[in-house]
C-alpha cells in the first residue's frame, strides 16, 4: 500500500518511538507541569506540527541537504540550541507570575490574552521542533526502511509514514501533558511555587539547549 512495507511494523516501532524520553518529550512535560493543561496542549500541537513539517522536508529531498552539508546541519543546530537557551532565560528572568489565581481575577481579559499565549506556546512548540537536526535525520534514517525502493511515488510513502508518526507521537504527548498538567495542578495554584516552577523549566529549556549544542551529526 503506497509503496510501505510492514506498516503494522512500522506503527510498533514509531509507538516504540515515541515512548522514548527525548527533546520533545521532555519540553512538553516541563511545559505542562509549570504552565498547565492548555499550554501542554498546545506544545503537543506544536511539536506534531513539527513533524509534519520534517516529513515534508524529508519527501522534498530537501533534508538530504542537512545529512550531506556539515555547514547546513552546524547552523540548524545553532538555531535550534540558541532558541531553547533563549527561552531558558525568558523564563528564568520573568518577574510576572502567571498563577491561576491571577488569571481568575483577570477574567475580563482572559480570552485575548489566552488566544495569544496558546498561539505563542504553539510557536515555540513548532520552532524547537524543526530547528533540531536531529529530527530530520532521524526522519531520512528510519522511514526509508519501511519503503519499496522500486515504488515509483517515493514522496507519498514518505508522508504516509511521517503522519502516521506524528498520529502516534500526537496521542502519546497528549497522555503526558494530561497527566503532568493534572499532577502539578495544585502546586500551580501557590504562587510562589508557580514562580519556583517556571523557574526550574528555565533551567530545563536552557539545558536542553546546550545539550543540542553539543550534539554531533
Amino acid at each position: 500500500m503506497f509503496g510501505i512495507e510492514n506498516y503494522l511494523g512500522f506503527i510498533l516501532a514509531a509507538i516504540l518511538l515515541n515512548l522514548t524520553p527525548g527533546t520533545d518529550s521532555i519540553y512538553i512535560i516541563t511545559r505542562s507541569v509549570s504552565q498547565g493543561q492548555t499550554a501542554g496542549f498546545h506544545s503537543v500541537l506544536g511539536i506534531t506540527s513539527g513533524i509534519l513539517v520534517h516529513t515534508l522536508l524529508a519527501s522534498l529531498g530537501l533534508s538530504v541537504l542537512l545529512a550531506s552539508s556539515p555547514m547546513a546541519f552546524m547552523i540548524v543546530k545553532y538555531i535550534g540550541a540558541a532558541y531553547l537557551c533563549y527561552l531558558g532565560l525568558k523564563m528564568l528572568l520573568s518577574k510576572n507570575s502567571n498563577s491561576i489565581a491571577s488569571s481568575l481575577a483577570e477574567n475580563q481579559n482572559l480570552t485575548g490574552k489566552s488566544s495569544k499565549a496558546g498561539w505563542q506556546t504553539y510557536k515555540q512548540g513548532v520552532l524547537t521542533n524543526v530547528f533540531n537536526p536531529k529530527v530530520a535525520l532521524f526522519f531520512l534514517a528510519f522511514l526509508p526502511q519501511f519503503i519499496d525502493s522500486s515504488y515509483a511515488y517515493g514522496m507519498l510513502s514518505f508522508l504516509m509514514l511521517g503522519i502516521t508518526f506524528a498520529v502516534t507521537g500526537f496521542i502519546w504527548f497528549s497522555c503526558l501533558s494530561l497527566l503532568s498538567s493534572r499532577f502539578s495542578k495544585s502546586l500551580r495554584e501557590k504562587p510562589s511555587i508557580e514562580t519556583l516552577l517556571n523557574k526550574i523549566s528555565g533551567v530545563i529549556f536552557f539545558g536542553l539547549g546546550i545539550k543540542l549544542l553539543t550534539e554531533k551529526a
